[in-house]
């Protein structure tokens, strides 16, 4: 991942930096096969095919943003840009701006709920349960 900050012409600073998405099978070892049962005692139900295996690249990513994007961030906003542009690394400063300006707008995630706060907030809503630490 390359990393770049700029200063826009308004004096806003920035930080860029490439995302480029990968399928990364979690669980990377050799498939765990149970030792032969002792005295005809089978614990182990690891006996059906090997459900670890990814054959398709996950469908969650479109318009683009498969082969990666640019993000741009300041203190107050985040944006994104795809495809790429191949020079952005190493380009001035006045073409980042444009592109952080092409960029797409971002919506930040909203932020956590306090310890303090009620838990109704999320899918257990009207269940009378409240987070506790």
């Amino acid at each position: 991942m390359a990393f770049r900050d700029f200063r826009d012409s308004t004096g806003t600073l920035w930080q860029a930096w490439d995302v480029i998405p990968q399928l990364v099978e979690r669980r990377n070892g050799l498939r765990r096969i149970a030792p032969p049962p002792v005295l005809g005692m089978t614990n182990d139900r690891r006996c059906g095919m090997d459900r670890r295996i990814a054959t398709t690249r996950r469908g969650l990513l479109g318009d683009g943003f498969d082969r990666g994007w640019l993000c741009f961030e300041s203190a107050e906003e985040k944006r994104r840009l795809t495809p790429i542009p191949g020079d952005w690394t190493r380009c001035p400063s006045a073409q980042l701006e444009r592109y952080c300006g092409a960029a797409m707008p971002v919506r930040r995630p909203s932020s956590p709920v306090r310890a303090e706060e009620p838990f109704a907030q999320g899918a257990h809503a009207g269940a009378g349960m409240r987070r506790t630490v």
